[in-house]
């Protein structure tokens, strides 16, 4: 049993009935403005950060690379493991499995040169830490439950509060602080690595022994996926997704994203109280600074959202499956990354509390954005919002794809 799919239907009705309580109208498409060519083939590797090289495996030849080496060690000794993911356009990917973290992406622009568009860390130590949580697994809640509590049942779990008086990103030792268990591997057009853990019962509190995989695949059409799978022997709330910022200048220590132009394929949007907690209400985004129908550029109206962007959006869905939810274009470099996902929500960051500081990557703030696919924050205390509960003998089950082309002449 799917457990996404369960929602689909009732997902659908759920933002049929809303947009009709505000007078909108369900946007099938997502806007655009012009056309983005496939990416531009570059010469050149990216420099290596490894310290020695693993063997690797491959069962048939392919355009793809893959490499795997050691990125470090924990403080107890355990070997991070770095995977290089390549493909002959020269889009470049690393990850480790601490945190199944993505530390970057490394794209063409326009002109065909290379840069890293992902925001990270210069230092092992940084990396071990990451409070802002820089291209990681969040888990097993992504984004926040109001007061740090939950019910299952007859049963109230209370969970660590790290977020003020909320609990945030599935808690102090939460999925990006794990070493999970990986295998790399390259097929014809793609290669991938899964990343897979056991959550044990009552780890941050959480009910049930949690079994999940990450799988993170670069394909030879510019495409990153990442796939979701998890299930439980006792019920429990699930809600994954990834925390890569992002700024497609690739200088994201001196350029901010308040140029990059988004687009969201959202009219609902959920209004939050001063602690970011959903309110419960769906609003039209219409007539708002949230209003991304159309492209804006990130700054165009951010004064008028105290405290910058960080709210989940309510993707436009008619079918199920894969449906585009972003689209984001940075003018000078001619980048472009589009979003698709299975999920019925995204969040946008604006980068708010990047403070210029070592712990966070030295960048300052506004100088990357997230959008995080998921279900909706507080969802176990919402009843109305799509369950985010699994039960023994479903499947939790997730995509979600980052597609990255350029234009041939940036404006």
């Amino acid at each position: 049993m799917n457990f996404c799919l369960l929602q689909a239907h009732a997902l659908l009705l759920l933002t049929a009935l809303a947009l009709a309580g505000c007078g909108q109208t369900l946007v099938d498409g997502i806007a655009e403005d012009g056309s983005a060519t496939t990416l531009v083939a570059s010469a050149g590797e990216p420099s290596s950060v490894a310290s020695s090289l693993f063997a690797l495996t491959t069962e048939n030849e392919s355009p793809m690379t893959l490499e795997h080496s050691e990125f470090g060690k924990t403080p107890d000794g355990q070997v991070i493991e770095l995977y290089t993911l390549k493909n002959t356009s020269g889009l470049t990917v690393k990850l480790i499995n601490y945190g199944a973290t993505v530390v970057s992406v490394e794209t063409p622009d326009s002109d065909g040169k290379l840069a890293n568009i992902a925001l990270g860390h210069q230092s092992l130590e940084n990396w071990l830490a990451n409070p802002c949580y820089f291209g990681c697994t969040v888990g097993r809640f992504g984004n926040r439950i109001a007061g740090g509590v939950f019910g299952i049942n007859d049963n109230i779990y209370t969970l660590a509060k790290n977020d003020g008086a909320n609990h945030l990103h599935g808690g102090v030792n939460g999925f990006h602080k794990m070493l999970w268990t990986a295998e790399g591997s390259t097929a014809e057009d793609s290669a991938s690595v899964v990343f897979t853990r056991t959550s044990p019962d009552g780890e941050e509190n959480y009910p049930g022994n949690l079994q999940v995989s990450v799988t993170y695949t670069l394909t030879e059409t510019n495409e990153l996926k990442i796939h979701y799978t998890a299930t439980t022997d006792k019920p429990t709330v699930v809600n994954l997704t990834n925390h890569t910022y992002w700024n497609l200048t690739g200088n994201a220590a001196e350029q901010t994203v308040l140029d990059h132009e988004l687009t969201l394929n959202c009219n609902l949007y959920l209004p939050v109280n001063e602690q970011l907690i959903p309110t419960g209400d769906m609003a039209a985004v219409a007539d708002t600074p949230m209003n991304f129908v159309a492209a804006h550029k990130v700054g165009d109206r951010i004064a008028d959202v105290p405290g910058g962007y960080d709210h989940c959006f309510i993707v436009n869905r008619t079918i199920d499956g894969l449906t585009q939810a972003a689209r984001v274009y940075e003018p000078n470099s001619g980048r472009v990354m589009e979003v698709f996902t299975t999920e019925p929500g995204i969040q946008f960051y604006s980068g708010n509390f990047l403070n210029g500081q070592p712990a966070n990557g030295g960048f300052g703030k506004h100088h990357g954005f997230c959008l995080e696919t998921q279900h909706y924050p507080d969802s176990p205390n919402q009843p109305h919002f799509p369950t985010t509960r699994l039960n023994p003998g479903e499947t939790y089950e997730t995509t979600t794809v980052h597609k990255f082309s350029v234009y041939k002449q940036a404006r």
